[in-house]
């Protein structure tokens, strides 16, 4: 609203051009989305404290876990109205590419939030089941993935980086293919919310990578030298995520170790999406297995985990799963995993980066 505002004065102030600069807006919504978080945060945590709404812990998860019981959840409800209020004023408004993220997020954060509403009313850790989470999950992304299949000018293909001569085109099975990155990212970073600051930390690092990406396929020129898929529609992805991340680097602050509040699936699974989706949107989709990297880690540790017990009789791949419970249960201490973790994502993210130069 701010941004159309702006641009309507810019023939009587020139000095507000500078709005006109996608660059600008990026920083804005960043900081926007994180101050909001800084002011409003202690409040929200109060009333979720005031609500008694808490987190339960399984009983078959680690014993170092009991001390978490209590915590106050669903912070993923602030990071969502952060960072929409400050697209709401830094976003174009007439881009159909954010209606379309925020669309889609807040979707699948309806579905988290009433998985953390059931695990609240009944103070036990069992909300919807998991059929019922993966058919609402994949509900949601057939849609989106039908939208972007039915939209003007879109691609349904995939390129390789380093390979420039091989291209897919689905055609309509790009439909499916939508459905199951969005299903797989936003299941792969709930998977991995476990720990104080583990899921929060890598999206983080995740959505600024593909925020680079959203630029670079926005904007015409970079496109083509950087020879990736121009999507001129794509650009006001990179405020949207910027604004996810300034809202992420505040529920940050609040959720390191020990954490104040935890982001709940009503936050994993929106912003897994939502990482999920820029990856369909800036036609960067198998890049995501890179940058994402943890995530895919954390969930194949737990296929792994149960294709093995089951097939060997009931004996253990891991000591636990997902893979950080391994790590707990060798004697590492929480921090450490944390930011040994934090460290592997922000390896990953810059070599997606570098497959910018690999066309």
């Amino acid at each position: 609203m701010l941004y159309k505002f702006f641009l309507e004065l810019i023939p009587e102030l020139n000095f507000l051009n500078v709005f006109r600069y996608i660059t600008f807006r990026i920083i804005l919504a960043s900081l926007t989305s994180m101050i909001l978080w800084f002011f409003f945060g202690p409040r929200f945590i109060a009333l979720i404290k005031a609500y008694q709404i808490r987190q339960y812990i399984r009983e078959e998860g680690p014993a170092s876990h009991k001390k978490k019981a209590g915590t106050p959840t669903m912070g993923g409800i602030l990071v969502l109205g952060t960072a929409f209020v400050s697209c709401l004023l830094w976003a174009d408004p007439g881009a159909k590419a954010v209606w379309l993220m925020w669309i889609v997020t807040l979707s699948y954060a309806v579905i988290g939030f009433q998985d953390d509403f059931l695990k609240v009313k009944r103070r036990h850790n069992a909300g919807l089941s998991g059929r019922q989470k993966l058919a609402a999950q994949a509900l949601i992304g057939l849609l989106a993935g039908l939208y972007l299949y039915l939209a003007p000018g879109f691609d349904p293909t995939l390129t390789f980086p380093g390979l420039k001569a091989l291209v897919i085109n689905l055609g309509p099975f790009y439909v499916v293919f939508a459905a199951l990155v969005l299903v797989g990212t936003s299941s792969a970073v709930n998977l991995t919310d476990g720990l104080d600051g583990l899921a929060i930390g890598p999206l983080i690092m995740a959505s600024g990578t593909y925020m680079v990406f959203a630029y670079c396929a926005g904007n015409s020129v970079i496109a083509n030298y950087l020879q990736i898929t121009g999507v001129p529609w794509a650009s006001e992805v990179a405020v949207v995520l910027a604004a996810l991340i300034g809202a992420g680097l505040g529920f940050l602050w609040f959720n390191t170790y020990p954490a104040d509040i935890f982001l709940g699936d009503v936050g994993s699974l929106s912003l897994g999406a939502a990482l999920g989706l820029a990856a369909l949107i800036v036609k960067q989709e198998l890049v995501l297995i890179l940058v994402g990297g943890l995530f895919v880690i954390e969930a194949l540790s737990v296929i792994f985990q149960v294709a093995f017990f089951k097939t060997s009789g009931g004996r253990r791949l891991f000591r636990m799963s997902p893979l950080h419970h391994h790590f707990e249960l060798k004697g590492w201490p929480e921090p450490k995993i944390i930011i040994r973790f934090w460290i592997i994502a922000i390896i990953l993210g810059l070599a997606g980066l570098s497959t910018l130069k690999l066309r």
